[in-house]
């Protein structure tokens, strides 16, 4: 598939922001007891050198990762481990002391079920190397933790343990006196934001380009797409990039309207109705249609017609339209994006185009990273993954989730070699992570017989 005209188009409007992911890890979160990390530093395997990996000064990095695993093995426990971090970080300040956090620990452990939950992250702003962390319960954060390294030693800026923070003055004075104004339930690197910390101000816009998005409830994210579509600067790139899919439609356009309560159900309880015409008011919907072209009885084209994108164009349509704002929103200004159920009412050619952008170093200069949760086995035989982009999932006999990667899977004591077939073997249950299935047919006779 051929996306040679975005490149001139990426050319003009890109701006990279050297924010890269190195590192994210877990424990004690829904289904993950012990710490789980995935890994985004290259190995030294010799695969897709060119267009999978990029060098930063400190070592060379994977564009993404690729998640697998049965129903319920954990996938999007880990990526809702991830936005739930991202969330704690943006909003805490903004949360009064008396909010819950919305943390759920292991819970089938008697060790883990009242101990709080870890989350870490170590990431790239401009080449130097941050890695921050917290732990926290329902009601409170129990410990956090910001270093810094510059050169080559990993220095701390913050210790923050239930006695209390501790601030390396010389090394991070933004965090100075602001100890007593952090609550016992708020990150004190939001407090820190909130003053105009200079370190503090960059790890949130870091945060900011963390994006995280589910597969299946994509209805939130098309506001990105909408803004993109507005900009006449990264507008032609969506709509090249609808061209290019082939999506049955020749054009899109978006209309705003007022908010007119006349619009609004009349079956509706008086009270709900007033409170939706008090929250609405001054707000505009957005109409999006496809324009098709008409034909007549000889085929010839006598004019175009619209369609309601939401309710005449296909759940798969309507999923690609919202997430490609987020998809080339990233890829312009470089970030990560982590998707869940990426694949889900995608065409698997859909998928598969849409991860080649990112493992490209045509299309993807400002070294985007994605990871994502998916089913589609095609993509460990056509996606030109590495074996350390290849994550699996999957739970033990405790119920705990676990997750490895292809290039560290032994069989037999020996690493997988990387002219094995791998969507073959992962079929076949070489790998693990795929879901046990009983003998179907007794239950279908027994069911038959009653």
């Amino acid at each position: 598939m051929a996306f040679s005209v975005f490149f001139s188009i990426f050319e003009k409007i890109s701006q990279n922001r050297h924010i890269m992911l190195l590192e994210f890890s877990v424990s004690n979160y829904l289904s993950f007891k012990a710490k789980t990390t995935l890994s985004l530093a290259a190995t030294s395997i010799k695969e897709h050198v060119d267009s999978n990996i990029f060098s930063s000064e400190r070592q060379n990095l994977l564009k993404g990762a690729v998640i697998y695993g049965a129903n319920a093995s954990g996938k999007s426990n880990f990526i809702k481990a991830m936005s739930t971090m991202k969330r704690m970080v943006l909003q805490s300040f903004d949360q009064s002391s008396a909010d819950e956090l919305d943390i759920t620990p292991f819970l089938l452990s008697t060790e883990t079920e009242k101990a709080p939950s870890s989350f870490e992250i170590i990431f790239l702003i401009d080449n130097i190397k941050y890695r921050y962390g917290f732990e926290v319960d329902d009601h409170n954060v129990h410990a956090e933790w910001l270093f810094e390294t510059q050169k080559q030693t990993e220095k701390p800026l913050f210790i923050r343990e239930k006695d209390g923070i501790e601030v390396m003055v010389k090394a991070y004075p933004e965090g100075k006196d602001l100890e007593e104004r952090t609550r016992e339930n708020a990150l004190f690197l939001a407090v820190v934001d909130q003053f105009n910390g200079k370190i503090a101000k960059r790890i949130m816009k870091w945060f900011n380009n963390f994006i995280t998005i589910s597969g299946l409830s994509h209805e939130g994210y098309k506001a990105v797409t909408f803004a993109m579509l507005e900009n006449k600067k990264t507008q032609n790139l969506l709509l090249d990039f609808y061209r290019k899919l082939d999506m049955g439609f020749d054009n899109i356009t978006i209309s705003k309207n007022p908010f007119d309560s006349k619009e609004l159900p009349g079956d509706l309880p008086e009270g709900l109705l007033k409170q939706l015409i008090t929250d609405l008011e001054g707000s505009f919907r957005i109409d999006i249609k496809t324009i098709h072209k008409k034909y007549d009885a000889k085929n010839k084209v006598v004019g175009n017609i619209e369609f309601d994108m939401r309710s005449q164009e296909s759940s798969g349509t309507n999923k690609l339209f919202n997430i490609s704002g987020p998809v080339f929103d990233v890829l312009n200004d470089g970030g990560a994006l982590v998707v869940d159920e990426l694949d889900a009412s995608l065409h698997p050619l859909l998928t598969l185009a849409i991860t080649r952008l990112f493992n490209s170093s045509e299309f993807n200069r400002n070294n985007a990273q994605l990871i994502f949760a998916t089913h589609d086995t095609n993509l460990l035989c056509y996606g030109n993954y590495r074996r350390d982009q290849i994550y699996f999932i999957e739970k033990n006999q405790y119920g705990a989730s676990e997750i490895y990667s292809l290039v560290e899977y032994k069989e037999e004591g020996k690493t997988i070699r990387k002219d094995r077939s791998f969507e073959k073997d992962y079929i076949e249950g070489r790998y693990g992570a795929i879901p046990f299935i009983g003998n179907l047919s007794n239950i279908i006779t027994e069911w038959q017989e009653k």
